[in-house]
């Protein structure tokens, strides 16, 4: 299911916000950074297969991705069906938060 304009565009405006604002945690051996996701962007928001650096760096966030879920900012874009669809593709199913 191709995502609508208006999806796309509040995906965009997302990830401008994410570039502006300073949203990383460290945590034990990764650093939380939800801009290292924008690798999935055009996967999550096309449904085209993810790329091998998309399911790197999903892989790489996946401890981070309950904090992202609780964001206000994030939690639409992380807790869509593209997104997840992504994640199972990638190998790397979302956690139960």
């Amino acid at each position: 299911m191709k995502m609508s304009n208006v999806a796309v565009a509040v995906m965009c405006a997302m990830l401008v916000v994410f570039l502006c604002g300073n949203h990383q945690v460290s945590m034990a051996a990764v650093t939380c950074n939800p801009l290292a996701l924008s690798a999935c962007a055009s996967a999550i928001t096309t449904s085209s297969p993810p790329s091998a650096q998309c399911c790197s760096k999903l892989k790489e966030q996946r401890p981070c991705l309950c904090q992202y879920v609780k964001d206000p900012n994030l939690q639409k874009v992380i807790n869509s069906p593209n997104a997840k669809k992504v994640a199972n593709i990638c190998g790397s199913p979302f956690p139960t938060c």
